[in-house]
């Protein structure tokens, strides 16, 4: 178990106006922001930080879309906190989200659905390295 995850604010929701509405659902719920700042990614980083889906029918897509404006990446603390930060998002497709979750109040579609979450622990430390340095967190 880790107490840490990273998120990142995906350009639909920043577009949309939804950052600090976001922010104040995720501190709500107990995390608490160890890093975070706004950013675009390049098509090289989106590919990088995404390179787990490149042989899949989608992955042009969603570099295309992540690198489409600005996000907000952010490191987040709480116990259990990857499993905690996934119930709050909710589920990859907004149609399928729980009522209450960010993605069912803030997505448009599975393709544009507003948040990123890291899906397990060892990812959370990489995908947080990914976009901070160890001077960056606090």
């Amino acid at each position: 178990m880790s107490n840490i995850t990273l998120t990142m604010i995906k350009p639909d929701a920043v577009e949309n106006g939804y950052i600090g509405s976001i922010l104040n659902e995720i501190t709500n719920a107990g995390f608490k922001i160890k890093a975070m700042k706004m950013t675009q990614l390049s098509v090289a980083d989106a590919q990088k930080f995404y390179e787990i889906h490149q042989d899949k029918p989608f992955f042009s897509d969603l570099v295309e879309f992540m690198t489409s404006g600005p996000i907000v990446a952010a490191v987040l603390e709480k116990e259990n906190a990857v499993e905690d930060f996934r119930k709050l998002i909710g589920a990859t497709n907004p149609a399928e989200a729980e009522q209450g979750t960010i993605r069912q109040k803030y997505a448009e579609q599975l393709e544009r659905n507003a948040i990123h979450g890291s899906d397990s622990n060892e990812n959370a430390k990489i995908e947080s390295q990914f976009h901070f340095s160890g001077r960056e967190v606090f």
